[in-house]
């Protein structure tokens, strides 16, 4: 799911002052309403743990402490730090810490300066209540912003002071020869959302300068970096420069729309869920709600999409008419969320066809709404897939059984009760893995991205170290460029 540029030149029309009135206005009511349904989608009465984007993000700022331990390694050469990393490496192997990657993911956070990280969140604090404004495809900018805001619960978990942090799958460490992982907390869809188009690709050309620069990229060519690039579109301009890095992707698009072939791969990159949308339905909500959902299956979206996402104007064709059936038009704005959160929690099925891209936020709407995902998307990727098994709260359609005449409704109505049931408890039961907080709980969907990240580094370590030492006149080294990408329908000769 993907969204339009159009925060800044809507911005630029609104100049009378009855149109500021009635903005003013809707702007307050929106907030109110807004921050109502953040507060009270909270899946656990606990104070201490926020869920909320804005409410967590407004606290950040007000209470971060700014200042930071010195690095000694952060002027070394390349050289110099490849000698100390390994010095590193050999005395944690030798005296029982496991082969050099034994124990948490150790990460080093960059300093950068202000302009890529802070500079970013404020501007968004500071105008989130004019980003109502739509894009192209109906949705608040603000509400894309929230949706792909890994990149600030991930740093925000990182930075914070050990004493408040639960995780123990990743520490941060405070000098470059001690980490495994670099992160780079740059917020690439905050400054392609709120920037001008220009001013937005200066930062990122200014941005990748700045992380190619530090020794430790030159070292590795970015092997053991971190990028977080979660909207489909955004560090677009500069991404053929660090492809050998680390992405979090919402998904993985083989088709070229929106990855170059060689850029992103299962190897390397790590696939991290959108934010949901929607309030949380519990276990509580799931018991109380399950009388009440009397629809088979619904959807709400847009339904003409591009690339793989034309399979849903085809599903609303052979869908639209039928009895227990579901499907609407609809964007996500404030009053398209009410809606899907009720038709959600009417439902025994959701329909999560693919959109412009192979995912949309819609799975992870559905999941927390305790309705069964119905996934028509041949080539999605999903997160966490080496720890979770979608098979226990997701059913996977292929596009050309989906299409055919009465196929996919017969096929829900022969699933038994006992199999909805049992997927629905899995459906409570695994919520929690997406569900972004701070602070970030065990299990959440921050911890497991560090527990897939600890199953890449000795791959990491292999490319990083190879490159190092490969002469010209070795053969060429094989990567993943050339594996088949992931497909659920058959594959044609």
């Amino acid at each position: 799911m993907v969204g339009g540029r159009q925060y800044y030149s809507l911005k630029r029309i609104i100049r009378s002052p009855i149109l500021l009135t009635l903005i003013t206005v809707t702007s307050f009511f929106f907030i109110y309403t807004f921050t109502t349904h953040t507060s009270t989608s909270n899946p656990n009465p606990n104070p201490n743990i926020e869920y909320s984007f804005v409410n967590s993000l407004e606290h950040f700022l007000a209470h971060t402490n700014l200042h930071h331990l010195p690095d000694d390694t952060a002027d070394h050469s390349p050289e110099k730090l490849d000698e100390l990393m390994w010095r590193s490496e050999s005395e944690r192997m030798y005296n029982g810490g496991g082969l050099g990657v034994g124990g948490p993911v150790r990460v080093y956070v960059y300093e950068m300066p202000g302009k890529f990280t802070y500079d970013l969140l404020r501007l968004f604090s500071d105008t989130f209540r004019e980003t109502v404004n739509l894009t192209s495809n109906g949705s608040p900018v603000h509400r894309l912003i929230e949706q792909h805001s890994v990149d600030y619960w991930l740093w925000a978990d990182l930075i914070a002071p050990e004493s408040e942090r639960l995780l123990k799958s990743v520490v941060r460490v405070h000098r470059q020869e001690d980490a495994d992982l670099f992160y780079v907390p740059f917020f690439t869809t905050i400054s392609y959302f709120l920037l001008e188009t220009q001013k937005c690709k200066t930062l990122y050309r200014e941005a990748l300068k700045w992380v190619t620069d530090q020794p430790a990229w030159k070292r590795s060519e970015g092997r053991d970096h971190i990028f977080p690039i979660h909207h489909p579109w955004s560090f677009k301009t500069v991404r053929k420069f660090v492809k050998k890095a680390i992405w979090l992707l919402p998904d993985m698009d083989s088709t070229g729309n929106w990855y170059k072939p060689g850029q992103v791969s299962l190897e390397k990159d790590l696939i991290l869920p959108y934010v949901p949308n929607l309030d949380l339905c519990d276990a509580k909500c799931l018991s109380e709600s399950a009388s009440k959902r009397t629809t088979l299956l619904y959807f709400r979206g847009r339904l003409k999409r591009n690339a793989g996402g034309k399979i849903r104007s085809k599903l609303g064709s052979e869908l639209g008419n039928a009895d227990g059936v579901i499907i609407e038009e609809g964007s996500a704005g404030e009053a398209g969320k009410i809606a899907a959160q009720s038709g959600m929690r009417k439902s025994v099925f959701c329909l999560s066809p693919a959109g412009d891209t192979p995912s949309s936020a819609r799975l992870f709407d559905a999941i927390v709404s305790g309705c069964i995902p119905v996934i028509v998307s041949d080539e999605l990727e999903l997160p966490f897939e080496g720890i979770l098994d979608y098979r226990k709260i997701a059913l996977f359609v292929s596009s050309s059984d989906a299409v055919q005449p009465g196929w996919l409704l017969a096929y829900l109505r022969s699933i038994k009760s006992t199999q909805i049931k049992e997927m629905q408890d899995n459906l409570a039961k695994y919520v929690r893995h997406f569900l972004y907080s701070h602070p970030a709980q065990p299990l959440g969907p921050e911890d497991l991205v560090w527990r897939m990240m600890a199953g890449k580094l000795i791959n990491i370590k292999l490319h990083t170290r190879r490159s190092q030492r490969v002469v010209k006149e070795s053969r060429s080294i094989c990567t993943c460029d050339c594996r088949r990408p992931n497909m659920t329908s058959p594959l044609t000769p």
